[in-house]
């Protein structure tokens, strides 16, 4: 079944080559959205901009869920088994193969037309641009859509003009005269067209029109942007004055080299010209938006004359693919630099032996420059002059290969704008910006995509198909690192017994896998690579190296590092910013940290072998003490009348954060919730069950509110182990209270049951009516979902009756609360009120309005069923503003279809549809049960449903 989306003209899908009706124009624009970025994730609220720009309706996420809902239906119905639109963490993503779409096709035949012989070339880029229809995304007029198709005419011209080379190279000027004369009009100040022309014309035995367009191009430049043609078109316009045997027609007998794309031959070999590069990379994979980017900073901005030399610095750490990407880029531009490349390794980070000496570097450079060894210059300055002059005026690319500082490229620049240099680094290099505007592009590892991809041409499709599962972890083991990839592909390469899923099991165990990554070559070794770096390190920054390696979760905020490391903030940010500058950390997210995981191996056995033995354990124990202090008090914020946890110890050096309002400790759990989960694990993982059982029980509450069950359901397995090693009834008696509460939520009655059978069990064993008492409300409220009201009831009584024993006015107003849902589902309204308008009393004068949220929804429910709509609506809109200042948004929803349903019962369909709307719209965000995105669908249908006929004509009298 094949499969094909078009988007390089009207929005369009086959099956088979028959077209798919994927809906009108804004539903054809999400597929779109997504294809663009296929098999990447597209989050929610970018989705919604590319689709509608500054203007989307009110309900843009509902909408949008919808289009998705009604794609996924179109897709399924057209039988297109190999595409599949899923939710992911980061977004929305369309999983398919990428030359399914022609966009992709498109770029991916481009750059193999770049890299073949000409021949090929001209038969791929044929291919390539056959596959325009039209204006991409053509009647689609969003902002985003305009500037990207703005983007895509860009390319589509380069690999028109690419092509146009191609057939000037093979002497097919006579065809191309038409097009081009048309082109040149359409771009009337594009010196590549100029040039184009001019050659065309002066070999089809015209030189005067050529020469003439050269002068009517130059006028046009100094009206309209004030300058002279560029020297290559200057260069043209005096070969063809002289007719300059080198623009002769070239035939295969002549065998001459190729041209550059305004028609001058390249530097022979006859010329001082130097070509130094290594050869390219032979398995070079993806980065094709970094090489786009590094394009652009090495892209000359107006007259080359007037302007400073081009530099760019690739940066990023060891084994990541530096050097690959700066000579394949190097290899693919080679045409722009006709006067040649020099290239060096400046060994700033081998893993023996010292730095390159620039000045040495500097006399490579003249003698291949065409200076007489003999006749150097003996001091460095003067050698400095020489370079300086013998790169005045010409088009070098000076490429300076793993960099140590700016120091050791500064006396390397050359003084001419003419030039390009392109450094490769493990640096920042901040100064070579700072002092010489150096455009920075920071090297990211592969993302999945891209490392399977890298496997695939190390290994061959075949064998990887053949142990999927095997070759996907070791994937993610690599971490995306480019030479751990290539490592561990040469390992089975060049042992025919060794099978992927063998090695899997070598890298699985964190401690052994950088042993697994081991060549025993230098250059080669990851573990090797990773030292040079950290050599480098200063010993107070190399400490934090390995103490971050402490950190549970995927990146660390500021203040948890502070604690993690016991340094005041000031001086830790100086030294993260070293350990930034060597891209042994990246700050991917301002004010957080995160090194992928081969480095965090990595200093974890520093942390071993090279630290003080209490260095990590104390770190450790600081940075759980800082997370569970932390969330701690951000729920004490949230929930202010939960019964309180007796106080704990904090270790020397931590610093818990501290909130002032309950919207910052609502951010900071909402920025910190990944962590929190990984730390939970790691506490338990390594003995701190104290930690780790504070630490979920404060996590419980933001998890309830925003309806994420599965993870309530996860820390609390999770953390019932911990407590069960420390022998806490009182702490494992909570944790079920908090696994039934996720299994009532989602439908699993009977493990509910069980859960709460342990709980009540623990609690009335140790004699703790205050447990004994959430435990009789967790109870009545399962019941109370399964329909036994009665039961429902009896428990939530019995909550009452603790929680008043003990005094608990929070307790006792919440159980009231529940006994009032009760009766108003047992149909007796009066005695509900009654009971809530109690539980409002005590509530108010505690201030707790988390409690008045619930209470309130109660009583609009028993309002409802009395029939005083006008009251209960008063009371469900209360109860709403209450939820949404707390963002309790599966509360929120409920509260929503309430109201939903009471204005339904006034004959308002409009308010009632928009908030069944939005209730929907939550439980689709926050994934909640089945049952209760089915209730808000079916009421919505029900107010969208005209009345039922009642069978008569309607003609008749």
């Amino acid at each position: 079944m094949s499969v094909e989306f078009g988007l390089l003209g009207t929005i369009e899908a086959r099956v088979d080559g028959l077209p798919v009706d994927v809906g009108h124009t804004r539903q054809r624009c999400v597929l779109a959205a997504l294809l663009v970025d296929a098999n990447r994730p597209v989050a929610v609220d970018e989705l919604i901009d590319r689709v509608w720009g500054d203007r989307p309706p009110q309900r843009a996420r509902g909408t949008l869920y919808g289009y998705l809902s009604r794609l996924r239906q179109a897709l399924v119905s057209a039988a297109a088994k190999d595409v599949a639109i899923t939710r992911q963490p980061g977004g929305y993503v369309l999983g398919i193969d990428a030359a399914a779409v022609d966009l992709h096709r498109f770029r991916e035949l481009v750059a193999q037309a770049r890299t073949a012989d000409d021949e090929q070339a001209a038969v791929v880029m044929g291919e390539a641009l056959g596959l325009w229809r039209g204006e991409a995304f053509a009647t689609v007029d969003t902002p985003w859509f305009c500037d990207l198709r703005q983007v895509l005419e860009r390319e589509r011209l380069s690999a028109e003009l690419d092509s146009v080379d191609i057939r000037l190279r093979r002497g097919l000027h006579g065809e191309l005269l038409p097009d081009l004369t048309t082109r040149a009009r359409e771009h009337a100040l594009d010196e590549r067209v100029a040039g184009q022309l001019m050659l065309t014309l002066y070999r089809s035995g015209r030189p005067a029109d050529a020469l003439n367009h050269y002068q009517a191009l130059r006028g046009r430049l100094a009206e309209e942007l004030g300058i002279d043609p560029a020297p290559a078109l200057r260069d043209l316009y005096q070969q063809i004055l002289i007719a300059d045997p080198r623009l002769a027609v070239p035939t295969p007998s002549r065998a001459e080299p190729p041209h550059d794309h305004q028609g001058r031959h390249q530097a022979s070999t006859t010329t001082a010209a130097p070509h130094q590069l290594p050869a390219p990379p032979p398995l070079f994979t993806g980065r094709e938006g970094e090489l786009v980017r590094l394009g652009k900073l090495l892209t000359p901005q107006g007259e080359p004359n007037g302007g400073s030399v081009l530099i760019a610095a690739v940066c990023g750490t060891g084994g990541v693919g530096k050097t690959w990407l700066a000579l394949r880029w190097a290899h693919d531009q080679h045409e722009s630099f006709p006067d040649g490349q020099l290239y060096a390794d400046l060994r700033g980070f081998a893993p023996s032996g010292e730095p390159v000496d620039p000045y040495a570097v500097m006399r490579g450079f003249l003698e291949a420059l065409g200076v007489d060894p003999t006749t150097l210059p003996t001091t460095p300055q003067a050698q400095a002059a020489l370079y300086r002059s013998l790169t005045t005026g010409r088009r070098l690319l000076i490429v300076l290969d793993n960099v140590r500082d700016t120091d050791q490229v500064a006396p390397l620049l050359p003084g001419s704008p003419t030039c390009t240099v392109l450094v490769t680094s493990r640096h920042q290099l901040l100064g070579l910006t700072a002092s010489h505007g150096a455009g920075q592009l920071t090297l990211d590892t592969l993302d999945g995509i891209e490392a399977h991809d890298l496997l695939v041409r190390h290994l061959g499709a075949d064998r990887v198909a053949a142990e999927p599962a095997a070759a996907a972890e070791l994937i993610r083991h690599c971490a995306g690192l480019p030479l751990a990839i290539s490592v561990l592909a040469a390992r089975v390469t060049t042992n025919p017994m060794l099978d992927l899923t063998a090695l899997v099991a070598e890298v699985r165990d964190t401690a052994t896998r950088l042993d697994a990554l081991e060549t025993g070559e230098v250059t080669s070794d990851v573990r090797t690579v990773f030292a040079s770096s950290y050599r480098a390190l200063d010993a107070d920054s190399a400490q934090v190296f390995r103490q971050l390696a402490q950190a549970p979760g995927s990146d660390i905020g500021l203040p948890a590092a502070a604690s993690l490391t016991a340094l005041p903030p000031a001086r830790l940010r100086t030294r993260l910013r070293r350990l930034q500058a060597y891209h042994l950390v990246q700050e991917r997210v301002p004010g957080r940290f995160t090194c992928h995981d081969l480095l965090r191996a990595y200093a974890l056995e520093l942390a071993e072998a090279a630290a003080p033995a209490d260095e990590a354990e104390a770190a450790l124990t600081r940075v759980l003490d800082h997370y569970a202090h932390t969330a701690y008090a951000a729920d004490r914020l949230l929930l202010p009348h939960r019964d309180p946890l007796r106080p704990a110890a904090v270790a020397d050096g931590t610093r818990p954060e501290e909130f002032a309002t309950h919207d910052l400790a609502l951010e900071w759990f909402a920025s910190e919730h990944p962590v929190l989960t990984a730390t939970i694990e790691h506490a338990t993982r390594t003995g701190h069950y104290a930690q780790a059982w504070r630490l979920a029980w404060a996590f419980t509450t933001f998890l309830a509110r925003r309806g994420r069950w599965a993870d309530v359901a996860a820390v609390h397995t999770t953390a019932l182990t911990a407590a069960a090693r420390t022998d806490d009834a009182a702490a494992q008696a909570e944790s079920h209270r908090a696994l039934a509460w996720a299994c009532t939520e989602t439908g699993r009655f009977d493990d509910a049951h069980r859960e709460l059978a342990r709980a009540l069990d623990l609690s009335q064993t140790g004699g703790d009516l205050l447990s004994t008492g959430h435990t009789h409300l967790a109870l009545g409220w399962l019941y109370e979902r399964q329909g036994d009201r009665s039961a429902a009831l009896r428990h939530d009584e019995r909550a009452v009756e603790a929680f008043t024993a003990l005094g608990n006015l929070a307790g006792r107003a919440r159980a009231l609360n529940a006994v009032a849902w009760d009766h108003a589902q047992l149909g007796d309204y009066a005695t509900s009120v009654r009971h809530c308008e109690e539980a409002l009393a005590i509530q108010r004068e505690l201030g707790d309005e988390r409690g008045r949220a619930g209470t309130w929804d109660t009583l609009g429910y028993a309002y409802h069923q009395l029939g005083d709509h006008t009251k209960a609506i008063a009371c469900y809109e209360h109860s709403l503003d209450l939820n949404r200042a707390l963002s309790h948004r599966y509360n929120e929803a409920e509260t929503l279809v309430h109201l939903g349903q009471a204005h339904q019962a006034t004959g308002a369909p409009e308010p009632a549809r928009e908030a069944l709307n939005q209730a929907l719209a939550i439980y689709l965000d926050i994934h909640a049960p089945a049952p209760e995105v089915d209730e808000a669908r079916t009421l919505l249908r029900e107010i969208d449903s005209p009345p039922e006929s009642d069978g008569r004509d309607a003609t008749t009298p």
